[in-house]
């Protein structure tokens, strides 16, 4: 970390000289072309590729930020097999999140400065050596925080945040129930639960996990099994919240669980993902095993049934200040040292494959990074830039994956 920072410092500083007209300027920061992960189509993994594309300039409101980390989400994985609703068109780079350093602003773009160290939104493009986001989006980050803390940040813990407080109002002497509690956003929601008194947390997780996040949860399930029974024996009137990133039968079994006047959100639906490509079969399976909603059923039970989509806050329904005044709390706790985002561990562009593959096989705890700046490990047998030979339209058969552990090849 103190090498990082070391590096952090000394980068700033040249940065910042560069706004002096009589100061060189690198042949990096002159360059017109960037590295960027392409999607060329909807599919396997066989659709991604690293590839030169021309380098944006900001526009009006604008920050060009030189990317030092990105972050990959399961939603990532779903965007490559089209497995969402209004798919934007291909060839793109993909990418949600990203930190950095702010390189140049465009007109009329206030509150940030080049050197600024930064993390951001980006509505696509965020897997790439240079991106272009309006300034809404952006946010500076503490001093010792690392780059990958801070592309592991603004994602994972927004979405937890905005769920626990705002969504579901959670208080003290709470309980609370999340699936997949090993990946980030789990991660997340319980740091976050920690920083209320007396709140009880449930957790569903691969076996092979529970070793490494037996001391974040109260009590931890194994995700192959129905935990309801199991929730049901330490908490027989059930649980004040469920946070459910599955969908499916999880559902219905989510909203049986919930006390009178408990809240259920759906953030997620990574039960349709099976093989390595879109299954219709595996969506269509998924949503028949939902149960359906009687909101009468609702009113009697005194009941709420909610959704949280982060990104349609964003970039469709105009919540930019909603979500930054999550992130001025979230930093808050973090200066606090009461959260800290969990890396589980760092991929260079060219491994953007075999980073999807862990994602995919539920093989991580916390979140995994794409590091710009990091050599391809010399080990790793598909470089992204060629052509995989993974079959497209070959689907692994259906079935839990997540027994299958990849190690990481950075902690």
């Amino acid at each position: 970390m103190a090498k990082e920072g070391t590096e952090i410092a000394e980068e700033t500083e040249q940065m910042i000289d560069q706004k002096e007209p009589d100061n060189p300027v690198s042949a990096v920061v002159d360059s017109k072309e960037m590295r960027a992960v392409l999607l060329t189509g909807f599919g396997g993994l066989n659709k991604l590729k690293v590839t030169k594309k021309p380098m944006p300039e900001p526009q009006e409101g604008e920050v060009k930020i030189r990317v030092k980390a990105c972050g990959l989400n399961f939603l990532d994985l779903m965007v490559r097999q089209g497995n969402i609703d209004n798919p934007p068109k291909t060839p793109l780079v993909p990418g949600f999140e990203c930190s950095g350093i702010v390189e140049s602003v465009g007109e009329n773009t206030k509150g940030f400065e080049i050197g600024d160290r930064v993390m951001a939104f980006v509505n696509y493009n965020a897997w790439a050596e240079v991106v272009c986001t309006p300034l809404d989006f952006v946010y500076k980050i503490p001093d010792d925080m690392t780059f990958s803390e801070a592309a592991a940040f603004s994602m994972n813990f927004v979405t937890a945040y905005m769920m626990l407080f705002e969504v579901a109002n959670l208080r003290e002497g709470m309980s609370v129930l999340v699936h997949s509690a090993g990946g980030a956003v789990g991660q997340a929601v319980a740091q976050l639960c920690s920083t209320v008194p007396n709140v009880t947390v449930f957790g569903t997780a691969s076996p092979f996990k529970h070793e490494a996040i037996k001391h974040s949860v109260t009590h931890l399930f194994d995700r192959n099994i129905d935990c309801v029974p199991e929730v049901k024996k330490i908490s027989p009137d059930g649980v004040d919240i469920v946070l459910d990133c599955l969908c499916g039968e999880n559902t219905g079994k989510g909203l049986t669980l919930l006390k009178p006047m408990g809240t259920y959100i759906l953030y997620g639906s990574s039960n349709m993902v099976t093989g390595e490509t879109k299954s219709f079969f595996s969506f269509a399976k998924s949503w028949w095993q939902v149960e359906k909603v009687n909101p009468i059923k609702l009113y009697e039970e005194n009941k709420v049934m909610a959704g949280f989509s982060l990104l349609n806050l964003l970039f469709k329904q105009g919540g930019c200040n909603q979500v930054k005044t999550a992130v001025q709390k979230l930093l808050s706790l973090y200066d606090q040292k009461k959260i800290k985002p969990v890396v589980d561990s760092l991929w260079a562009l060219e491994e953007v494959k075999e980073a999807m593959q862990r994602i995919h096989d539920r093989g991580n705890i916390g979140k995994l990074i794409l590091d710009v700046e990091k050599s391809p490990t010399p080990l790793m047998a598909n470089d992204s830039t060629e052509t995989s030979e993974a079959g497209e339209e070959e689907e692994e058969q259906e079935g839990d994956n997540d027994n299958k552990e990849r190690m990481p090849f950075i902690q």
